[in-house]
This record gives structure tokens, sequence and C-alpha cells, in this order.
């Protein structure tokens, strides 16, 4: 059984879909859920799917030792950040090559960076004009959203659109293919 934590820091929305999806799954499982943030609703879902989970503070999470620690004792293969907004430090990258993947909302490397996640990236779109957006699945190393790309799908942004309309069609294609891409990953390995 490969074994999948996820790191999350808000809602869990997304974290929820992708647990769901490996429920029955024969050989791939969500084992753990991580979160910098201890109200935040993602560890609510990880409770009520079952799912242990883990809350840390900076300190914890820049110690390699300790990270790695509980990484190691929940027997963890992969690692997924949905909605995680964190910098992953270089000891994680390094511990997980091509084992970090990571959803961006947005073409990438439009609108990403440093800040820029949830609304901010949606107001800059729209703000931008852009007549397409959409979400990117990518490899995470040392730097924001500059892995290696592995999906990409798109959806149009109307000019009447708001920041708010364009996060609804950004959730549904994170819903629609972030658990698969994540499965056909994952088998890869």
């Amino acid at each position: 059984m490969k074994k999948i934590a996820i790191f999350a820091s808000g809602s869990g929305s997304n974290a929820q879909k992708i647990a769901e999806h490996f429920q029955d799954h024969p050989s791939i499982t969500v084992s753990l859920i991580l979160c910098n943030n201890p109200s935040a609703y993602c560890l609510t879902r990880a409770e009520n799917l079952g799912i242990p989970s883990y809350v840390f503070d900076r300190p914890t999470f820049r110690d390699a030792s300790k990270m790695m620690a509980v990484l190691q004792e929940n027997e963890i293969d992969f690692i997924v950040l949905a909605g995680f907004l964190w910098l992953v430090p270089p000891y994680l990258v390094e511990a997980y090559p091509n084992r970090i993947l990571n959803i961006h909302p947005a073409l990438l490397p439009k609108f990403g960076g440093k800040g820029m996640y949830g609304m901010n990236v949606h107001q800059a779109v729209v703000e931008a004009q852009e007549k397409e957006t959409g979400i990117t699945i990518h490899y995470v190393n040392e730097r924001y959203d500059e892995g290696a790309t592995v999906f990409q799908a798109t959806v149009a942004v109307e000019s009447t659109d708001s920041p708010e309309q364009v996060a609804e069609k950004i959730h549904a294609l994170e819903y629609a293919h972030f658990p698969a891409v994540i499965q056909q990953v994952v088998e890869e390995i």
C-alpha cells in the first residue's frame, strides 16, 4: 500500500476530495493530514474521514528531524499539497524527490510565486483581463510554484466574471482533475 500525506492550511475541500477518491483504492491510501493551522477546517474533515492528523508550527516544520520522524512513523511514500501556504523546506524536497505534488489555481508560470494563492490569484486574473485561467499541478521544488508541470486544465474567464466566479470555476477543475492526476503519478512510482 502506497501512503499519501496531505499538507493543508485551510478548509481542506481538496484534501477531502482526494481522500474520498482513494477510500476504496486497492494500493493507494491517504493516511495522514498535516496542518499548520490548529483551527483549520481540514482537521475536522480529517476526523470525519477517520484519517489521523498532525498539527505543527513553523519551528517544527523547519526542524527536519521532527517532521521526518512524523512522516517516517506513518510510512509516507508521497506528499500532496492541497491549499498549503508555506514554502516547502529543502530537506523535505530532498527526502521526497519528485514525490511532492502541489496544485496552483492558475496557469503557471502566470500568477505564481509568494503571496499568490486563493482569492489573490483570482483577483489578479480578473484585473489582468485574462481570457482563460485554470489549474496547474506540478512537482514541488525549493521555490514557490516553479517545479516541473505535470498537468494543466483551462477554463474561460468571461469579462463579467468576478474573482468569486473564477474561484468557483477553478474549484470545479481542481475537484475534477487533482485526485486522478495524483493517482496516475503515485501509480508510476
